[in-house]
Order: C-alpha cells, then sequence, then structure tokens
C-alpha cells in the first residue's frame, strides 16, 4: 500500500480522473471492489501520470491505453455474490475513530474467551423471517439496506475516500503488499487467529488449573492482580501429570475426572478474570448494616473545568419593519386567495413520480371544508362532536403529505388541537400502547385519515377499525373529498390562532418509553415560523425538497408551517421512495431547481452509497442543505463525506448547514450560509476522557479516543440560550464545561400536555449564576441536548440527555458506543445502523447493554470474535465495561415508525426476557465494582466469652428437649418391646388377625395385604431360606432390593427373625439401568451384604445382558428370589444377646453426593418407634397413610417398623403410581379416613401441580380430607414454606384443615428430631434477614420488610430428645437465636456410620462430640445442618414456653464466597422468580465460580433470554457475580427420593458434559 503515498500533487491531473479516483476510494470503502482490484484500478487510472508507481506489476504498466476511465471504474467484479448493503453508517464514522479502535484492539493480545456453547438446534431460527436480511423498513435512520436496480452493493467500509495513506494502514491491519494477510478488508477473509475456543487444549501451567484440596483455591471474583504477573500460580499444584499434558482429562478438586470441553472453558474465563480490575474504591454507603456497597468515589486526577462562568448568549433580534403576516392562518388565506395557482406541496409515489401537487387555493378550499365539516356535520346525540380546543388524533402514512396538510390546517381552522401520530400497523406495534396512553391522557376522541388508510387499519369482527391495546375507544372519520360537506358562503372559521392557545400536539418518546405531548401555543407556531425564515433567509415562492418526517420535528417545522408562511413550494419524498432510490432526493433537487433542502445525516449517506454513474446531477442550485440531525456527533462524517464528493456536481461547502432541534425547544440553533451573516464552520476535536467528566478538552496527545464535532450554527434569532449543570440545581455551566443547552424564547414549546410536575422541571427552568442569583426573570426551557457554547457564539452539541448513561461518575453517550462498535470490524457479523445501546440500573448503578442484529449468514465463532472486539474497543476507548452484549437474529428488535430501532421498547423487552437473543456475553465481573468488601472473617470470640457475654445480655442458651419419656409411659411396657422381633411375634400371637398393612396400586384398589399372623409366617419363611439356601451366619449383611410393598416388610422381619441385619436398597430403574445400577451394586459392596434378596422379575434383571454393560455382573453376592419360597418354620427365632447388637443399616446418598450408612442398634430402633408412637399418638385402632419410599430414613421406620410396634394399620401408597394417578394418595387419605399421614416434598409437588385445576373433579367424587388431623412432610432440609402454603390453600377446598400441614426434620445421625404429631403448639413462622444469614447471624425482622426470608419451625421435638445449638468452628454452646450447628442426643440417635464413602475420617466425630465448654460431659450427635432454637410465647403441653427449632439449611450444601455463606436454595429461589419460563434451577461453585443451572419451560429460542435476567437478580440480591449459566430441558436437575436437588450429581454431570445444554454462557 506504499503506492497510496506518492505525491499526486505534483502532476495536475485532469477533473475525471479526480472523480474517477474518488469513486474508486469510495467503492473500495464500500467494500464493493477488494484491495487489490483497488490497487490495480488505481494504478491504472494514474498510469499514464506517473512514470513508475512502486509495487504495480509491470505487466499493468504496458497497458497504458487504457479505455475511458469511466467504464474501468464502472466494471465491478462479476462473481461478486449480490449481498445487503451493510455500510458501516456514515453517520457513525469518524477516520480517527476507526483507527482509534483498530488502535486500540492491537494493543490486546489475543487474549481467549470461552465461547458460549450452543446446541445445534439453537441455531437453527426455525422462522423463516430471521433469514430475510432486515425488511427495509427496518433500515433505521442509521442505516438503510438500499435497494438498486441490478444489484447489491456490499459494503464493509474500510477506508475513506480522503484517507491519509499511513492512517489506512493502520486500518487495513498493517498488511505491507496484498490484502491476502489482512484480516478484513477482503469479504471472504475470516480472521485468522480465531481457532474455535472450543477445541481449545491447555497446555503448562493452564492444564493444571486443578487446585490442590489443601491448598486454598483462587477467588477469581475478588482483584486477581498478585497472580497474573507470576508465571505459575502456585495454586495450581499438579498431581503426577507430566509437563507437556494436554489438559484432555482434567481432574476437578473432587477428583472427578471431566471432560476438557467445559473446564478447559472455565479455565479461560478464570483467565480472563485474572486481568487487574478497575482500581479499588474507598468508601461506602451502607445498604444496612450488613453490606456495604462501595460507592464510587471521584479520582482526584480526573480533569475539573477550569474556565470563567459563562453569560447568557443572546440570538440577533427578531427584524423589524418585516410586514410580517399577523397569523399562519391568515398568511395561508392570503395566499389561498391571492395565489390560487401557486404550487404548494408536491407529492410523490414510489417509482419518484409527481402523482399529485397541491396548489394553495386547493389547500385553503379543502382546509375550510374540512373545518366545516368538523364543526358542523359530526354530532353524538344531537349536540356537536367536537368544541373549539377539542384535540384530534392525525393518523396519516408517511406517503400522503397531502390528506395530512389539508387535516393540519383543517383542524387549525375549526380551532381544534391536532395531535398527529404514526399509523398503528399492527395491535402489538413497538411503544403504540403508550401512544393510546397519550391520546387518552390528550381527551382524543376523534382520528382523521384517509381512505386508502383506513382500509389498510387491522379490524374488529365487526369491521371497525379495532381497539389497539391501551388505546382509548376512537371514531375515525375519512377525510377523503366526497366524504366533506362543503361550507355555505357566508360561513367563516372563527379560530383564535394568534395568543397563548394550544395550536398543535407534537409526540415525543422519553427515555423509558413514555410517550408525552409537547404542546405548541399559536404565539410559539407563528414566532418559530418567523424566526426560521429570517434564519434560512427564505423568500417568497421557493422550492424546499424535504425528506424528513413531515408529521414532527424540523419536517413539520420547515415542511408544513414556514413553507406555507412564505408561500413556498415543497417537494415531499416518502421514505418509501428513498430505500428504493436513495438518490431521489438529489435527482429532485436537480430537477426541480431546488434553493434549500431538508434531509437526516443518514440520507446523505445513503446517496453517497448510490450516486456511481450518476453523471449528469447537480447541486449547484442549493443555497442551504439542512442537516436536520446535525446535533448528532457523527453527523459530521456524512456531511465530509457528501462534500467530499459532491463538490464536484456544484454543491458548494457552504451550503451545508447542521441543525440542532428539540421536541420541548423546537429549533435550537441553526447553521448560516455566510450570505446570511454566518461566521465560518469550525470543527472541535475533544477528549473522550474530558467529556466522560463532563468537561471540554481539546485532545492532543493521543488522538485514539477522540469525539470531533462540528457546529450547529448560531442560535435562532430572539432567543437567549445557556448552559447549565445536567442535575440538581440549574447553575450556569463553566466556558469549559458540558451541561444541557437551555433556551428563553417565545418559538419553544409551552407544556407537557396534563403533565404539570415535569412540565415545571423541563419548560420553566430558572438558571443561576455560581451565587444562586437568576440569570433572567423569564424561564427558560430545557432542550435535552448537551453541549457547550463555542467560539463566535457558535453552538455544539456533544450529545442528548436521553442517550446519557452516568457509569460511576463518569457520563457515557450512547451514540458514542454505537460509533465504538461500528469502528470494529468490517460489517460481516451484524447489521449496521441495527444496534441498541441503553442501561439498566443492576445494584446500584448503570450498567451499559449493547444489542445488535446479526446476519443469518454469520457463523457463532465470527460473532463471538465481534462481540469480544467491541468489548475490548469500548473498555479500551471509552474506559467503561460492558454489562451485556448480545445480538439477536435479523429483522427482530422493534422499529421505531420510520426505521430505526425503539431503544426504549428493546429496553423493555430486554429486561422483561422477551428479546430471544440468539448469541449473549455478559461482562458483570469487569463492570461490577460497587460490590460490598468480601467479609473477613474476624477472630472468633471463645466459648467462654460467648456464654458470659450471653448471661450478660440477658440470654438463655440455646438448647430445648422433647418431652420426658420416663413420664409418659410404664417403663414395663418399653422393656417388653425392646426387640420388634419379639413385638411382631407377641402380636401374632395375642391379635392374629388384626390388619398391619394395606397396599394399593395406581387404580387405588388394595393389591397386598397383611395382618399379624400373616407377617410373621411370611418372616419365618425368608428366615429359613437365608438359613439354608443362602447358608448365612447371624450377624451377616442381607441386601433387599424389592419394589415398595408388603415383600420387603416380610423380607425385613424375615432378616431379623435370623440375625442377620437388612439393607434395604432401592431397585434399579429397568429403563434407566446404567445409571441407577450401580448405585445398588455400589450399596451391596459398601455394606459388605453376603446376600441379595430380590424379586424373580428384579433377579432377572440384575443378572440381563443389559445389566452387563453397567456393572460386573459375575460378582453379585447369592441372589435369593423369594417369590415361590416354600412354608417353614424356623426352629427357634433369634433373640440378639443385648439392646445393643446391630438390626438393621440405613443406607442413603446425601444431596452432596455423598453414599453414607448408619448402624441402628435394636435399642434405637424401639426408641424411635416409641417416640414416633408417643407423638403421633398412634394405636392399634388408628389407620395412618404412607405415600413415601420405604428405603431410607423416616420413610423406611414409618413403612416398615412403626406399624409392627404401635400396631396400627398402615395405608402404603407407593410414590411411583402417583405418575400415572395423582389423586391416589389424596383419595386413599380420604377413603381410609386417616388422621395422621405422611408425604414427600416431589409427592406434594406432584398433588400442587397435578391436581391444581382438579379439586371440584375431586369434590365430586367424594374426595373429603376434613378427617386429617395431621399431614406431615417428611424432609432433611429447610422447610418449603411456599410449596406447603400452595398445597394447603389449594386443598382447603377439600375440607383440608388449615393449620394439618406441617414438616418434620431428622438426618444421618438421627432420623427423626422433630415431628409435629397431633399435640402441641400450631408451628410458628419467623422472618429473618437474608443478608445476616450470610454472615452465619440471626436477625429477626418484621414479615415483608426487604431481604426477609420466612423460616417454618419444622415440627416439635420428639420424646426423649434434646437439642443444643453449637458454634460450627469452635464447638461452645451458643444463645437464644443464634445460628449454629444444631446437635442433638436421644436414644435413638444412630449409634455410628457403618461407612461414609470415601469419606470416613471426616467424619468420625460426627456421633460422639462434646461441647468445648458449659456441660462437657453429654455427648452428642452432630447432624450438619445450620439452624437456631428460639423460645416462642406458645405454651407447650407440660405448660412450659415452647422452644421452636429452625432449620436454616445443611452445612455441606452451603457456598462459601466472598468470605460469606450462602444456602443454594435462596439463590435458587430468586433465580426462579426471574422468568416464568425457568421451571427449576439448581446453583453450585466450581474453583469459586457460582455456576447457575436452570431448566427451561419454553421454547429453545428463548433460552438466551434468561442469561441477563438470572445475572441481574443474582446481583441484585445476592451480591453475587455468576460466573456460567447453563440452560437445561427440564427434567435434567436430579432430585432424589425426598425431592431435594442432587447438585453434586449435577455438578459431576456438567463438568463431565454429559448435561447436553440448550446454551451455556460464561459470563466475563
Amino acid at each position: 500500500m506504499a503506492d497510496r503515498g506518492c505525491p499526486l500533487e505534483a502532476v495536475p491531473l485532469p477533473a475525471e480522473v479526480r472523480e474517477s479516483l474518488a469513486e474508486l476510494e469510495l467503492e473500495l470503502s464500500e467494500g464493493d471492489i477488494t484491495q487489490k482490484g483497488y490497487e490495480k484500478k488505481r494504478a491504472k487510472l494514474l498510469a499514464r501520470y506517473i512514470p513508475l508507481i512502486q509495487g504495480v506489476d509491470p505487466s499493468l504498466q504496458a497497458e497504458n491505453r487504457i479505455p475511458p476511465p469511466s467504464q474501468t471504474t464502472a466494471a465491478v467484479p462479476k462473481q461478486q455474490k449480490p449481498r445487503p448493503t451493510s455500510s458501516r453508517d456514515e453517520r457513525f464514522r469518524s477516520d480517527v475513530h476507526t483507527e482509534a479502535v483498530q488502535a486500540a484492539l492491537a494493543k490486546y493480545k489475543e487474549r481467549k474467551m470461552p465461547m458460549p456453547s450452543k446446541r445445534r438446534s439453537v441455531l437453527v431460527h426455525s422462522s423463516v423471517e430471521t433469514y430475510t436480511p432486515p425488511d427495509t423498513s427496518s433500515a433505521s435512520e442509521d442505516e438503510g439496506s438500499l435497494r438498486r436496480p441490478g444489484r447489491l452493493t456490499s459494503t464493509p467500509l474500510q477506508s475513506h475516500s480522503n484517507i491519509e495513506p499511513w492512517l489506512d494502514r493502520v486500518i487495513q491491519g498493517s498488511s505491507t503488499s496484498s490484502s491476502a494477510s489482512s484480516t478484513s478488508s477482503h469479504p471472504g477473509g475470516r480472521p485468522a487467529a480465531a481457532p474455535s475456543a472450543a477445541a481449545t487444549t491447555l497446555t503448562g501451567p493452564a492444564a493444571h488449573a486443578h487446585i490442590d484440596v489443601h491448598s486454598a483455591p483462587p477467588d477469581v471474583t475478588t482483584g486477581l492482580g498478585e497472580l497474573s504477573h507470576r508465571e505459575h500460580p502456585q495454586l495450581a499444584s499438579v498431581r503426577g501429570v507430566a509437563r507437556g499434558y494436554s489438559g484432555s482429562v482434567l481432574e476437578t478438586a473432587g477428583g472427578v475426572p471431566v471432560n476438557s470441553r467445559v473446564s478447559s472453558k472455565i479455565q479461560q474465563l478464570l483467565n480472563t478474570l485474572k486481568r487487574p480490575k478497575r482500581p479499588p474504591l474507598k468508601e461506602f454507603f451502607v445498604d444496612d448494616f450488613e453490606e456495604l456497597l462501595e460507592v464510587q468515589q471521584p479520582d482526584p486526577n480526573q480533569p475539573k473545568p477550569e474556565g470563567s462562568q459563562m453569560v447568557v448568549l443572546k440570538g440577533e433580534p427578531l427584524a423589524v419593519g418585516v410586514p410580517w403576516p399577523p397569523s399562519l392562518l391568515a398568511a395561508l388565506q392570503r395566499w389561498g386567495t391571492t395565489q390560487p395557482k401557486a404550487p404548494c406541496l408536491t407529492a410523490l409515489d414510489t417509482a419518484g413520480k409527481a402523482f399529485y401537487t397541491l396548489t394553495y387555493g386547493k389547500l385553503w378550499s379543502r382546509s375550510l371544508k374540512l373545518a366545516y365539516t368538523l364543526l358542523n356535520k359530526l354530532t353524538s346525540k344531537n349536540e356537536p362532536l367536537l368544541k373549539p380546543g377539542d384535540r384530534v388524533a392525525l393518523v396519516f402514512p408517511n406517503s400522503d403529505p397531502v390528506m395530512f396538510m389539508v387535516a393540519f390546517y383543517g383542524c387549525l381552522l375549526a380551532d381544534l388541537v391536532p395531535v398527529p401520530i404514526e399509523v398503528p400497523l399492527t395491535r402489538k406495534d413497538a411503544g403504540s400502547q403508550q401512544v393510546g396512553f397519550l391520546l387518552g391522557s390528550c381527551g382524543v376522541a376523534l382520528a382523521l385519515t384517509t381512505d386508502a388508510c383506513q382500509k389498510g387499519l387491522p379490524k374488529a369482527q365487526t369491521g371497525e377499525v379495532a381497539t389497539f391495546k391501551g388505546w382509548p375507544p376512537l371514531s375515525w372519520l375519512v377525510i377523503d373529498g366526497k366524504h366533506l360537506t362543503k361550507p355555505p358562503k357566508d360561513w367563516h372559521p372563527q379560530a383564535q390562532d394568534a395568543g397563548s392557545g394550544t395550536a398543535y400536539i407534537e409526540y415525543k418518546t422519553s427515555k423509558e418509553g413514555s410517550t408525552v405531548g409537547v404542546t405548541v401555543s399559536h404565539a410559539s407556531l407563528l414566532a418559530q415560523c418567523r424566526a426560521l425564515t429570517q434564519a434560512c433567509g427564505y423568500s417568497e415562492a421557493e422550492t424546499l425538497t424535504n425528506v424528513l418526517d413531515f408529521k414532527r420535528d424540523a419536517g413539520l417545522w420547515h415542511g408544513v408551517l414556514t413553507s406555507v408562511m412564505n408561500r413556498m413550494h415543497v417537494i415531499s419524498i416518502p421514505y418509501a421512495l428513498m430505500k428504493v432510490n436513495p438518490l431521489s432526493w438529489i435527482q429532485k433537487v436537480c430537477s426541480y431547481k431546488a434553493r434549500a433542502a431538508l434531509v437526516k445525516s443518514r440520507d446523505m449517506h445513503w446517496s453517497l452509497l448510490a450516486q456511481r454513474g450518476q453523471r449528469d446531477v447537480s447541486l449547484s442550485s442549493l443555497r442551504m442543505l439542512i442537516v436536520a440531525d446535525g446535533a448528532n456527533p457523527w453527523s459530521i462524517s456524512s456531511c465530509d463525506a457528501f462534500l467530499n464528493v459532491f463538490q464536484s456536481r456544484g454543491l458548494r461547502p457552504e451550503v451545508i448547514c447542521p441543525c440542532a432541534t428539540s421536541p420541548e425547544a423546537l429549533t435550537v440553533a441553526i447553521r448560516r450560509p455566510p450570505d446570511l451573516g454566518g461566521p465560518p464552520p469550525k470543527k472541535a476535536v475533544l477528549s473522550m476522557n474530558g467529556l466522560s467528566f463532563g468537561v471540554i478538552r481539546v485532545d492532543t496527545e493521543e488522538k485514539l479516543s477522540v469525539l470531533t464535532v462540528q457546529d450547529v450554527g448560531q442560535v435562532l434569532p430572539g432567543a437567549d440560550v445557556c448552559v447549565v449543570k445536567i442535575e440538581g440545581t440549574p447553575y450556569l455551566c463553566k466556558t469549559d464545561e458540558v451541561g444541557e443547552i437551555c433556551v428563553n424564547s417565545s418559538t419553544t414549546g409551552t407544556a407537557y400536555y396534563g403533565l404539570l410536575g415535569i412540565t415545571k422541571s423541563v419548560f420553566e427552568t430558572i438558571p443561576v449564576t455560581a451565587g444562586g442569583v437568576p440569570v433572567s426573570d423569564r424561564p427558560f426551557t430545557r432542550t435535552g441536548l448537551l453541549g457547550f457554547i463555542g467560539p463566535d457564539n457558535l453552538v455544539f452539541v456533544v450529545g442528548k440527555l436521553e442517550g446519557l448513561m452516568v457509569v460511576g461518575v463518569r457520563r457515557h453517550n450512547a451514540d458514542d458506543i454505537v460509533a465504538t462498535a461500528l469502528a470494529v470490524e468490517p460489517m460481516k457479523f451484524v447489521y449496521r445502523g441495527r444496534i441498541a445501546v441503553f442501561s439498566v440500573t443492576v445494584l446500584h448503578d448503570d450498567r451499559i447493554v449493547l444489542v445488535a442484529e446479526q446476519r443469518p449468514d454469520a457463523s457463532e465463532e465470527d460473532s463471538f470474535q465481534w462481540m469480544s472486539r467491541v468489548l475490548q474497543a469500548i473498555d479500551s476507548i471509552h474506559q467503561v465495561g460492558v454489562y451485556c452484549l448480545a445480538l439477536v437474529p435479523a429483522n427482530t428488535l422493534p422499529k421505531a415508525p420510520l426505521g430505526g430501532i425503539h431503544i426504549s421498547e428493546t429496553k423493555q423487552r430486554f429486561l422483561e426476557g422477551m428479546l430471544h437473543p440468539c448469541n449473549v456475553l455478559m461482562c458483570p465481573h469487569t463492570c461490577v465494582t460497587n460490590l460490598p468488601k468480601p467479609r473477613q472473617k474476624q477472630p472468633e470470640v471463645g466459648p467462654a466469652s460467648m456464654i458470659v457475654g450471653n448471661l450478660v445480655a440477658g440470654k438463655r442458651i440455646a438448647q430445648a428437649s422433647g418431652r420426658e419419656l420416663a413420664h409418659l409411659e410404664d417403663s414395663d411396657q418399653a422393656r417388653k418391646f425392646l426387640f420388634l422381633p419379639d413385638v411382631l411375634q407377641w402380636r401374632a400371637h395375642t391379635t392374629p388377625d388384626h390388619p398391619l398393612f394395606l397396599l394399593l396400586n395406581a387404580k387405588g384398589s388394595v393389591t397386598s395385604t397383611a395382618t399379624c399372623v400373616q407377617l410373621h409366617k411370611r418372616a419365618e419363611r425368608v428366615a429359613a431360606a437365608l438359613m439354608e439356601k443362602a447358608r448365612l451366619n447371624t450377624g451377616d449383611h442381607v441386601a433387599l432390593v424389592y419394589p415398595p410393598g408388603v415383600d420387603l416388610i416380610a423380607a425385613f422381619y424375615g432378616c431379623l427373625y435370623c440375625g442377620c441385619v437388612p439393607v434395604t436398597v432401592r431397585p434399579p430403574h429397568p429403563q434407566n439401568l446404567a445409571t441407577t445400577l450401580p448405585t445398588v451394586k455400589m450399596i451391596v459392596e459398601v455394606s459388605k451384604s453376603a446376600c441379595v434378596l430380590t424379586t424373580q422379575a428384579i433377579m432377572r434383571l440384575l443378572r440381563s445382558r443389559d445389566a452387563a454393560t453397567a456393572v460386573d455382573v459375575r460378582t453379585w453376592p447369592t441372589i435369593l428370589d423369594t417369590d415361590d419360597i416354600p412354608k417353614k418354620k424356623v426352629a427357634n427365632i433369634f433373640r440378639p444377646p443385648s439392646p445393643d447388637v446391630l438390626a438393621y443399616l440405613d443406607f442413603s446418598v446425601s444431596t452432596t453426593g455423598i453414599l453414607a450408612g448408619v448402624k441402628m442398634s435394636h435399642a434405637a430402633t424401639s426408641a424411635l418407634c416409641r417416640s414416633i408412637k408417643l407423638q403421633c399418638e398412634l394405636y392399634p385402632s388408628r389407620q395412618i397413610a404412607i405415600c413415601l419410599d420405604p428405603y431410607c430414613g423416616l420413610g423406611f421406620a414409618l413403612w416398615c417398623l412403626c406399624s409392627v410396634y404401635s400396631g396400627h394399620q398402615s395405608v402404603l401408597v407407593p410414590p411411583l403410581e402417583l405418575e400415572s394417578n395423582v389423586s391416589l394418595w389424596l383419595s386413599a387419605v380420604s377413603q381410609y379416613k386417616a388422621r395422621v399421614t405422611f408425604c414427600s416434598y416431589s409427592v406434594m409437588e406432584m398433588c400442587t401441580k397435578g391436581l391444581g385445576a382438579q379439586t371440584g373433579v375431586l369434590r365430586m367424587k367424594g374426595v373429603n380430607l376434613s378427617c386429617v388431623r395431621t399431614c406431615m412432610v417428611v424432609a432433611e432440609e429447610r422447610p418449603r414454606i411456599a410449596l406447603t402454603q400452595s398445597f394447603s390453600k389449594l386443598f382447603k377446598d377439600l375440607g383440608l384443615p388449615a393449620r394439618a400441614v406441617s414438616t418434620t426434620f431428622g438426618c444421618r445421625v438421627n432420623v427423626a428430631i422433630c415431628l409435629q404429631g397431633t399435640a402441641g403448639p400450631d408451628p410458628t413462622t419467623v422472618y429473618v434477614d437474608m443478608r445476616a444469614l450470610r454472615h452465619d447471624r440471626v436477625r429477626l425482622v418484621e414479615r415483608g420488610s426487604p431481604h426477609s426470608l420466612p423460616l417454618t419451625e419444622s415440627g416439635k421435638i420428639l420424646p426423649g430428645v434434646k437439642v443444643i445449638i453449637a458454634h460450627t468452628e469452635t464447638k461452645g454452646p451458643l444463645g437464644d437465636s443464634h445460628l449454629g450447628e444444631i446437635w442433638v442426643s436421644s436414644p435413638h440417635n444412630a449409634t455410628g456410620y457403618y461407612t461414609v464413602y470415601g469419606e470416613e475420617a471426616l467424619h468420625a466425630d460426627h456421633f460422639s462430640a462434646r461441647l468445648s465448654f458449659g456441660d462437657t460431659q453429654t455427648i452428642w450427635a452432630r447432624t450438619g445442618y445450620l439452624g437456631f432454637l428460639r423460645r416462642t410465647e406458645l405454651t407447650d403441653a407440660s405448660g412450659e414456653r415452647h422452644d421452636a427449632l429452625y432449620v436454616v439449611g445443611s452445612l455441606d450444601e452451603t457456598l462459601e464466597l466472598r468470605g460469606m455463606r450462602y444456602h443454594p436454595i435462596d439463590i435458587e429461589t430468586s433465580v426462579v422468580r426471574a422468568h416464568r419460563s425457568i421451571a427449576e434451577c439448581a446453583v453450585f461453585t466450581w474453583t469459586n465460580l457460582l455456576v447457575v443451572v436452570v431448566e427451561l419451560d419454553g421454547l429453545e429460542q428463548d433460552a438466551l433470554d434468561l442469561v441477563a435476567l438470572v445475572t441481574n437478580v443474582v446481583l441484585e440480591e445476592h451480591h453475587l457475580v455468576v460466573g456460567v449459566v447453563v440452560i437445561v430441558d427440564p427434567g435434567v436437575i436430579p432430585i432424589n427420593s425426598r425431592g431435594e436437588k442432587q447438585r453434586m450429581h449435577l455438578r459431576d454431570g456438567f463438568l463431565a458434559d454429559q448435561l447436553d445444554p440448550i446454551y451455556v454462557a460464561y459470563n466475563m
């Protein structure tokens, strides 16, 4: 590219060659030719003027006899596929900026970010429309998709027509010769440095990011500054792995081998997070005493304004002595009657043909007809529908300016107030509801429209126009000529058209999306027309071409109002024509010899793209080209580029006149051509860093992060302007400070219609000097524009208030961030101009969100690459982090009426989770810098001082116990019932036919029963078989693998009869052997079972071929089936020598995935049954219904033990049967009139979800639950209040007493600690502060206070059970209402672990703990659960005050993050509330990253909506940054038989990449 630098100036080039060169530059910049093609053609063009061009192929120089240049440039490579235009929007174009972005990106080494993984099906979007490029109506203000006959242009804009060679080299990626190596110049090129993140293999120390169990894992959530400089972090200790190990199997901290795909991504994520954070912040504001959120302090080195205080700037006086018409309507009448043939408005069709020209005569007569019709011909109930001053909606399409103009002036003549709005196309248009709110608040009852438009509106069944969502009921009046009545000769309108009355209402959409109406008075209207006439030098009968929307803003002020005052002729160019032919406005300027043109910078940009080959257009007639959005800082590049190309076509530089407008103040400033006395235009190159602190600094050193702005001219005649501080009191700014521009003038709007409060703050601002003195006695209007007054009293605008985002203490403008994003790459991946930037408030600060539309052909990796580069560019240039970057499918962002993106609607959808992105990148780690400091653990207070402290504070030690066993029954019976086999024999002898068990099937019919004697005989048979067939000895362990039923119970007692130790095992699931059979095998092996008892069907399954693929079937012990064993008696039934002999083993897999078996002695077994009998008042005459799994814990005890001990009848309902008949359990309770019933949370959930709508049907079937005294949920977790409450509420209709439902609490060391029972006070609920809980403190708060968490006591403590709360670290006793570990002492504690698989050492002290202080003699068992005791006001049966035990959660499950202790359920509850499609959620940590797994109950396309919402809610409510969000199908989160989530299984599945997730997002 060195040849770009050759001195062309030395050789004077002919004009046509210069022009061809300019075109060539543009073609290259638009990407229509490759860099190579550009250089060839350029060399050809210049070959005859320059002797030798370096780097050009000599064969090309030989061809000096080239055809005329025009043909060469027009030749376009044929093989190029037509691609929709995607040019980088000129509006957001600045060469310096592009170069800055490239340089910024070069600074970042290719740091790998983990790419999100996505299931294939999500990539394929089902809807067809997503594959079409955005419908051009979406093409937004900022971009146009251009349709040109023949070919579509494709334009990744790389360089610029006046670009300097060195600059160009930087942009092209510093490739030296051809573009083959440059990553981004040729459309097909893919950046080479983008290997798929999924295929990354980690080598060296990174591969061993396995953290050894003993060293502390790095806390990636706080700053990792100190780690990032060390080459080999000492933490990554390697477990016998060779250096070059490629990380295909990493070991996680738990020793689980994992597939490297997930872990390598997480490793990348850790590496990304190791960048030093932004500087730490000093002070805090207190968000309650627990968590101090950091408040960002101003940086002492930040730039501060140093200028003097500004003075109010006065515009030139309004011309005196000019014969102004007294009012606009007077002008209309004058022209309509004296110059009826003069053209007023020419309307064009989409082919660019003028299909109608409205003359002043026609405008006058038709407006009069309309006014007459409105006032006299519309009646309802014989009174006129409209009174003067009523508001009327004007609903006209953008293609019909003629009817609009007639309607507007007709309303003014009738003294009605027109409210122009957009045509609602569908019932769900973006923002349409807000427009309805505007119409309702303005009291609009009538809408005017055209025949054609009315036909196109959505209709209701009746044929009337449908009522749009949120709109008031409207009458629609079609105003085509045939529907109007001619007024009589003597009728004259009585319009009041000069005073302070409202002339019209212009709508405006605010930053939050609400639509308000700005009222413009007759006086303001007239003043605006006069001021514009003077400022623009309009003269009578001038021609003006208008591309803007004529319903509002500059399009209305110039093209409908001021034009009539001056009898001008307006050529109105509809948006639809611009899309088909972007040159149309230039052609019309040329053919009508227009003196003035009214455009936006996007129109200039579009015409640049389309102007090739148009030799014959000339813009020499223009004296003013008014750029309506000149207040957009990025319009300067469009203006420059346009001038560059069209200067050769007669465009004079001074003709371009940017102006600044605002809905409230109307025209604020406009540049005047020199002949109207305007000073020469100015540019300012400002430091972006300075601007972010609100200070103007001309950038000298950096050249990287700068904003170049042009002036928007001088203030309007007769106006006073000043700049005031944005927030707080409107103090005048200093001369070098950016503030909000305020205007005092007769031309501004007067109010927001009907909104007095905000009207006062916007339209009646009184700016004051630093001393507090008002600068004027008249109020100023705030314009919403941010800027300053420059030299020559020129106004500069650097942004809009509605695009302002305040992050920390710095201010950023949405437009600037869009521009940086657009400068990153050629637009191969996203549509230009289809980018929305807005901020959302999360955790007390604005967070920046960027949403763009992705091209259908962009690959996942390309898009991700682009996203990461955008993040880096914004970080580098604006020094601000982007919180969330989302790409949505083409054409799905909500559109504003004339193209453009409806920002507030986009934001609304983002927050509601309705945006449906196809790619999301969240970066909370970098931009959330105000999290509370991680908690530092204080040196603990010793146990002795704890006790003393509690005594001093008057708090009792937290200790409680159930009723005393000794008082409750004679110890004689207790001795008799010491061994359960003895009890069964005694019952079989005394009450042989008393029924103990009934088993129900799914249909509700009894499948098997057992009386005392039947059970005894069946047990004898099993015992005989064990001794004879299996030849077992006393004390051998026997695994019972049975489905829930009476066989299981008989086999259990059979084992006891022959002195064997039974182990109940859940049978494998025949459809899911691969995951369920290994658990069975493991329990059989770990329990050292010498024999397996089971049914024939299961025996076949255990030995089947399928089983052989899952486990080694040759190593099963003896398997006996008990289906057909012979009837035999046992010679003598085994009687244990002492009560401490082992009775049975209870195996269970904890929620943390640990398999633990506890030993239950005969004494403990009978003590357990005795406590339950006493608590629930169980007698032989009672019936209870049990819907639980019978394999472990309390479920097993209730199913197999209690009936034999107490003699009551148990109705057994296997939970599995509920899957085919949900109402089975409740029907059984009703049928058998059970007073007491037990279930699990999963059963309760099935009933709530499955029977929610069927309570009526059940009542019809006679289901009645009024018999229930107590319904207990058997659980080993914190009570799920929401579930139990909704269950109670739902089945209240079936007679379930309100107080019946309660929960139980048990754990491994003691399966039944609390049980509500039938007597005693109701369970109480308290509310605790969730934030205090994280600090291991209990703070009771009122219901409904923020951060409150309801906790219910888990039933009453059982008789004979003592509970104390001990400190987790010091093991000292704690006081009342203090959080600690629950310790328990009772005769039915288990006697110890038989084994804890793989964790034996950890749990040795669980059964023999002693307090470190106080009562050091009692031996306690540690439950492993956090909770607290609290003395209540209630009294229990013994007349004592009742102590309630509240369980907070399992210690094993808690997550230690940022020094605080979190319970997963709390985070999960927040997450489930975040979006209606989240069915279930589970969280776990991995290397200090919080991983959130959510089940999506909805369409896969909506999966990505959840990522941001989940991240937001966890940040807001828990002050935690989510590291990974995994979205999976419903049912993926594993749940055990008690309905508890198996979070560790889930974690292992995630790390081994077995979840088949829909989407995995790695938050940066």
